[in-house]
């Protein structure tokens, strides 16, 4: 007999963990229950046990020899592959609670102490061969870093797409997965899986859940996924069985597939009867994970509240809130193409999910999710500040004043906002961001409308409440606590300011729509979310509210017109792009080709030129190819080596370019290097010859391109290490980009960094530079390298184990030989797999060109090195210079031209930040006193207009109607409009033609004209337009007019041409009627 470990099974469904868990230890015996087990436990102690004591949970027969010398491993797992070579007993599992063996038990039964814990915690759902499933992986991030598909983490199989899609790096932790348990946190809120209008509405939607859930990845299928299902529920915990039905996928004749009959008669064979299996359709039953990509039929397991012998079948997937799903199997076996159809997949997995909050009001026995003590202590709170009346669990028309709705709505709603903040999202504008301002907003409206809560601080009053349920599951939600409270109380507050004005708007709208068709126009909701940030399902839900609906249709077309107005030009790249996709890497997997070792992507110069062996290639359109003789020069091909020195791109670390060659014969140009699931992807064009797989050829990367990348990123690390030491340990990488010309790099932070503290983090990571340290590489055992003091890691990204540890000024294995010391808080010490220069020196300089924000919470800084910040210093000193002249400079129109023309050369120069931002407060300066100049200058020449229209129009030329007017070189646009202006004042019945002659003499000089002509005129076919039209012909430029026709104004570039210009103007308007 042994006692392998101990493990814990989620009974636990509280904020007070120790009253709901029961932990167990996996006792595996070739016979019954171990006598010394049996006798040692009381009568009270065989209550607690999951099943009767001396019953098997689970049994598995006959391992080889050495599974048997290892029974302290995985019992399950791969024995059932391997040749027997002889029988051995059946090694049968128990459960038994550690709350009930003490350790004078454990000494009686084997020869070892086990330290037994006492701060029991929620475990993920594992099923009864438990004890063969690896540790639980923890949950990632609600907010997916590398999958733009995806708003939010919906489910508990996002973080494992890279293991479906067979793309995930063969040396991280996951490549070595087979069989997976978590609970992932999840937010359904946007998107193809969105239920915010469900919340509050009935007893099992949430925006925020929790996913438990079990994983096969190529490992155990169909037979062991049910059963492993419906012994958990029926033995360890003890549902009745009775009250479960289960589903499997019926076939769908339109889409050609057949039903899943091999799942039904699992089932059977579990004991189900068949009035309790039941078909499903391919909405219900067949699962997807997009448009493209792995899908396959799936099993669901639905629990009937009520039970008492009811048959309850056709009740099933009807949204009766007391005939529930509570588990589906997922059986991945398929992927969906891009012509819709199916190909069979390389692996077959399974994937399956559970609701933890479902799970536990069947397990407390509650009629609702909100019942449990997942919410209790939440609506306890609300109860506390709000004063209204307690939460009665009401829906529908039973809820009269809908307090119980509000309750439900701000507890659900809290615990979304939190772990989306604490995660690195934030309310915005945008995305996400969006996604999470909607729901803030939804919630403070309940809050106000139906608890009576003045809103501003609401909700972080509520958090601490929730911090103390669930930071000891999820720790970052007090690792970040303040932070999510200054994002709520923010998007709070600034709802309350615009939230009367919004209402009165819809009140507005609203009496409108009920005077009428009782409809509220489409383009009216657009508005009020457009202009007062009103979430359009708040709207709607305020429709409803009064007995109105939304014109859908109205509101379609101008959330199209909005969208069209910010459509950005569409990229066709990615239908050009070679790649390698789930059958193309199981074709070469199933045909034993090796993946690409790539280590000598760290060697430099001549060590790095590679001789290698093509496996494979691969053409756009046409998949693998025997050669590439049929490939014309402009078609994308790709390139599988056998081992590569070229870097694929990853990281934030661009892709390396090269060639491919067999010298004299072949020549293959590489233009991008990817990789898939371990097989590096070589993309660029044959340029020369013929290349086939089994061929050696040379590679080689482009050094010159190569080595400012290595110097970028290096420089990435040490700007990393600055912005900790100047704004604090709470700064964390959000992503980065290291190519040849910069450094891109984004990371958390609440306010734009100020001139002066970015002057610190530049001084700092020069002070670095300057030291000349080496940079150390090394790779570590995962858990190790986790250990060190100081270590930085990108937010949500998953490493590989071992892990490559880069650290800048120490060597690694010092570090290791003291992982806790504070001095490692002093070194930049990251996780990094890119290339990195030898010493810091090689940098000689770090300037940083940009700060600016691109996300709520999210900050950008660019830098540049080497050369690139030499360039930048002396433009950061030629723009100087241009301002000190410029300062010299006389006062006058050449003055001010000269400092437009600077203005705009400053603004889009790449200069020094801290630079740029001092060049700009002193041009600011001089165009100040410019300014001043100008006004001056500009009265003395209307004054001049003046004078020459009353000698114009005044005097022996009372009758005149027409004036052509020379103003005085150097005079404005500016002065043209006012003088304009004046005639229309004073002079309405004329007309006008001013020219203002270039400040030098010249064919190319500058010429400002501008026209005015009286009602008269435009009446009679003779706009402003068309006579400024006529002199633009002769001196070049453009004119524009007014609306009314009546004034137009323009600017020639033929300085040369101004006297023939002004004859002709002196003509136009002598031939006017007026």
């Amino acid at each position: 007999m042994t006692w392998p470990r101990p493990i814990t099974v989620p009974v636990r469904t509280s904020s007070a963990p120790v009253q709901r868990s029961i932990a167990f230890l996996v006792v595996e015996s070739a016979g019954s229950l171990p006598a010394a087990v049996e006798a040692a436990l009381s009568k009270e102690a065989r209550k607690q046990l999951p099943h009767p004591a001396g019953k098997p949970l689970l049994q598995h027969k006959q391992h080889t020899a050495r599974e048997q010398s290892q029974i302290a491993q995985p019992p399950f797992q791969n024995h059932h592959r391997r040749q027997r070579r002889s029988p051995l007993p059946t090694i049968t599992t128990f459960l038994v609670p550690h709350s009930i063996i003490t350790l004078d038990l454990l000494s009686a039964t084997t020869q070892h102490r086990h330290s037994i814990t006492k701060n029991f915690s929620r475990q993920p759902v594992l099923p009864p061969a438990i004890s063969s499933h690896p540790p639980p992986v923890p949950s990632s991030p609600v907010v997916p870093r590398d999958d733009k598909t995806l708003l939010f983490a919906n489910a508990g199989m996002n973080q494992f797409k890279p293991i479906f899609q067979a793309t995930v790096n063969r040396d991280s932790q996951f490549a070595k997965l087979r069989r997976a348990c978590n609970t992932q946190k999840c937010i359904r809120a946007g998107g193809k899986h969105n239920d915010l209008e469900d919340v509050g509405q009935d007893s099992y939607h949430h925006t925020f859940f929790e996913m438990l859930g079990n994983w096969s990845f190529g490992d155990y299928f169909k037979a062991e996924a049910i059963s492993f299902s419906w012994k958990l529920l029926t033995e360890v915990y003890g549902l009745d069985a009775s009250r479960l039905y289960v589903t499997y996928f019926g076939g769908d004749k339109k889409a050609g597939l057949e039903p899943d009959l091999e799942t039904k008669e699992l089932w059977r064979k579990m004991g189900v009867p068949d009035e309790r299996i039941l078909p499903g359709s391919l909405k219900d039953n067949f699962w997807e994970m997009g448009d493209i990509g792995p899908c396959g039929p799936c099993t669901e397991i639905h629990y009937d509240r009520i039970g008492g012998g009811r048959n309850a079948a056709h009740l099933v997937n009807m949204d009766d809130p007391n005939v529930l799903e509570i588990w589906n199997n997922v059986f991945i076996q398929f992927n969906r193409e891009a012509n819709k159809s199916l190909r069979t997949l390389p692996n077959k997995h399974v994937d399956t999910g559970m609701g933890f909050e479902r799970l536990v009001s069947i397990l407390q026995d509650k009629k609702s999710n909100y019942d449990t003590d997942v919410f209790t202590p939440i609506f306890q709170k609300i109860q506390e500040i709000s004063k209204a009346r307690p939460y009665s669990g009401k829906f529908g028309d039973e809820d009269v004043d809908q307090v119980d709705t509000a309750y439900r709505v701000v507890a659900d709603h809290l615990r979304t906002l939190a772990f989306g903040i604490a995660d690195g999202e934030a309310p915005s504008n945008d995305g996400r961001g969006y996604v999470l301002r909607r729901i803030a907003r939804r919630g403070a409206r309940y809050a106000r409308k139906k608890l009576n809560v003045e809103i501003g601080s609401f909700f972080s009053k509520l958090l601490p409440t929730l911090i103390e349920q669930l930071s000891p599951v999820f720790p970052e939600l007090r690792d970040y606590q303040a932070k999510i409270k200054l994002e709520l109380d923010a998007e709070e507050a600034s709802f309350a300011r615009t939230l009367d004005k919004g209402e009165k708007l819809f009140d507005d709208h609203a009496k409108a729509a009920m005077a009428g068709k009782k409809i509220l126009l489409g383009k009216d909701v657009w508005k009020l979310y457009d202009t007062f940030g009103f979430p359009i399902d708040l709207t709607r839900l305020m429709a409803k509210e009064i007995g109105l609906k939304i014109d859908e249709v109205g509101l379609e077309k101008a959330r199209d017109e909005a969208r069209e107005k910010s459509k950005g030009p569409k990229s066709e790249a990615d239908k050009n792009t070679v790649v390698l996709d789930v059958h193309h890497l199981g074709e070469l997997d199933k045909e034993g080709v090796k993946p690409t070792v790539d280590s000598d992507k760290f060697k430099w110069g001549k060590d790095a030129i590679v001789q290698a062996t093509v496996q494979k290639i691969i053409v756009l359109k046409d998949g693998f190819v025997p050669d590439t003789k049929n490939v014309k020069p402009t078609d994308p091909v790709g390139i599988v080596l056998d081992k590569t020195c070229m870097y694929a791109e990853q990281g934030g670390q661009i892709y390396d370019t090269g060639i491919i060659s067999v010298p004299g014969q072949s020549l293959f140009e590489v233009t991008s290097v990817q990789s898939y699931g371990g097989y590096i992807l070589h993309v660029g064009k044959m340029k020369k010859g013929v290349l086939t797989p089994g061929m050696k050829v040379s590679v080689e990367y482009d050094e010159a391109r190569r080595a400012p990348i290595r110097i970028n990123h290096t420089a990435t690390h040490i700007l990393n290490f600055a912005l900790r030491e100047v704004l604090g340990d709470k700064v964390h990488q959000r992503g980065s980009l290291v190519d040849p010309e910069k450094t891109r790099f984004d990371f958390s932070h609440d306010k734009p960094v100020s001139p002066d503290l970015l002057r610190k983090i530049e001084d700092i990571s020069n002070a670095y530079i300057q030291q000349n340290l080496i940079v150390y590489a090394q790779e570590v055992s995962l858990p190790i390298a986790e250990g060190i003091k100081g270590v930085r890691a990108v937010f949500g990204e998953k490493y590989p184990d071992p892990v490559r540890v880069v650290s800048i000024g120490i060597d690694v294995e010092d570090i290791l030989k003291d992982k806790q010391n504070q001095d490692w808080l002093k070194l930049s010490i990251e996780f990094c797999g890119g290339t990195h220069i030898k010493q810091t020196g090689d940098i000689k300089d770090l300037v940083i060109t940009e700060e600016s924000g691109i996300g709520k919470g999210i900050r950008r800084i660019v830098a540049v090195t080497d050369k690139d910040a030499a360039k930048v210093r002396f433009l950061d000193k030629d723009f100087a210079r241009q301002l000190e002249e410029l300062d010299k400079t006389p006062l006058g129109p050449k003055k001010e031209e000269i400092a437009r023309n600077l203005s705009g050369s400053l603004n889009s120069a790449a200069l020094s930040v801290f630079e740029k931002g001092k060049l700009k407060e002193e041009l600011t300066r001089i165009n100040k006193i410019i300014s001043e100049d100008a006004k001056v200058r500009l009265r003395e020449e209307l004054k001049t207009v003046e004078e020459k229209l009353i000698k114009s129009f005044g005097g022996d030329n009372l009758g005149t109607r027409v004036a052509v007017v020379t103003l005085n070189p150097g005079c404005t646009a500016k002065t043209v409009t006012e003088a304009i202006k004046m005639v229309q004042k004073s002079y309405k019945d004329k007309a006008v033609y001013y020219f203002v002659p270039p400040v030098e003499a010249g064919p190319d000089g500058k010429v400002i004209h501008g026209c005015y002509v009286p009602d008269r005129a435009v009446n009679g076919g003779h706009p402003a337009d068309s006579i400024t039209g006529e002199i633009s012909k002769i001196i070049g430029g453009g004119a524009g007019g007014s609306k009314d026709g009546k004034t137009s104004q323009g600017m020639g570039t033929r300085g040369g041409k101004i006297d023939e210009a002004i004859r002709t103007a002196t003509e136009l308007l002598g031939s006017l009627v007026i």
